[in-house]
């Protein structure tokens, strides 16, 4: 059972953390451990494992349970664990929530079906089918069209969180239109969650009613998101800028290596390495096709950290 309020809605920061892997490829344990500590004690309100920034759709089962296991685990009910189900098609979700349910978790993500063609039809079918085989379990909807290449309409999103389907979406879609809208129209709606998947305008989301925010910087520096959320909440704008802005430049690591290798390669390799430098997590090693930064785009990420004097996490110094 979930420890989500169904009248309160999901809210604050929330990181999507990388999965941390060994030199041949497992799930590093320590390094996740370290990594879900340091997230926790930066005063983030959930965590989400397996999502896009923790390469879930690439992971076997085996690698899945570890990730799960780890991270309950080290959460030990501190705040709530998202776990992301996402896949091809509706039985490949639901297989992937099967997994997760065996584990203490608050709630499940998946975005649309993808790789055949969807519409309006198929997308309904396929969260009403997840919702109903896990109805214990918030279930969030994750809009990240450039990913999977189907937009989950903002009018479906709002038909099913009226319909009790889905108990929040998370937007990285860039459509800020649709954005608007689904806060408009679920406003008054109990427990319903909007939340943006953007690094850079978290406070503007704030400042229009989104609940939170599900960043993958976060993996980097959540203390500097937790300050965004907390000032943005409290009305201090001007403050909640400020910090915003410093997390966008900070942000630019990911475009460091994006003309040499895909621009999903460039962000996680640039997240990973920076987790390297602060001492987070062990190893950058991302999951095969996908290609780590070369010793120039590593060496450029540190210098981007070190002029926001971002180094190892001092608490985390002994445990390496």
């Amino acid at each position: 059972m979930t420890t989500i309020d169904p009248n309160v809605p999901l809210h604050g920061v929330i990181p999507p953390i990388t999965t941390p892997l060994t030199a041949n490829g497992e799930v590093d344990v320590t390094s996740l451990e370290r990594l879900v500590e340091f997230e926790v004690s930066a005063g983030v309100h959930a965590i989400f494992a397996l999502g896009t920034g923790g390469e879930g759709p690439y992971l076997t089962d085996d690698q899945r349970e570890t990730v799960l296991d780890t991270v309950t685990r080290v959460v030990a009910g501190r705040i709530p664990v998202l776990a992301g189900v996402t896949d091809i098609g509706t039985r490949r979700a639901l297989h992937n929530a099967a997994i997760s349910v065996r584990y203490p978790i608050d709630g499940l993500v998946s975005t649309p079906p993808f790789y055949g063609s969807v519409g309006w039809t198929e997308i309904d079918a396929h969260f009403r089918a997840i919702h109903a085989a896990h109805v214990d379990l918030p279930l969030y909807a994750y809009d990240i069209p450039g990913f999977v290449g189907v937009k989950l309409p903002a009018e479906l999103t709002v038909q099913l969180a009226h319909d009790g389907v889905i108990a929040g979406v998370k937007d990285t879609s860039d459509e800020e239109d649709g954005f608007r809208y689904i806060i408009e129209e679920t406003r008054d709606l109990p427990g319903f969650a909007v939340i943006t998947g953007s690094d850079i305008t978290g406070d503007a989301a704030i400042f229009q009613g989104a609940h939170g925010m599900i960043v993958g910087v976060a993996n980097i520096d959540p203390h500097g998101f937790v300050r965004v959320y907390d000032t943005a909440v409290a009305g201090d704008w001007d403050t909640a800028r400020a910090e915003q802005e410093r997390l966008h430049k900070l942000r630019l690591i990911a475009k460091i290596a994006a003309r040499r290798i895909s621009p999903f390669s460039a962000t996680l390799g640039s997240f990973k390495a920076a987790q390297v430098h602060r001492g987070i997590i062990e190893n950058d090693l991302l999951q095969a096709p996908l290609q780590n930064l070369n010793a120039e785009e590593k060496a450029a990420v540190v210098a981007v950290l070190e002029r926001q004097s971002l180094g190892p996490v001092a608490e985390l110094a002994g445990a390496r």
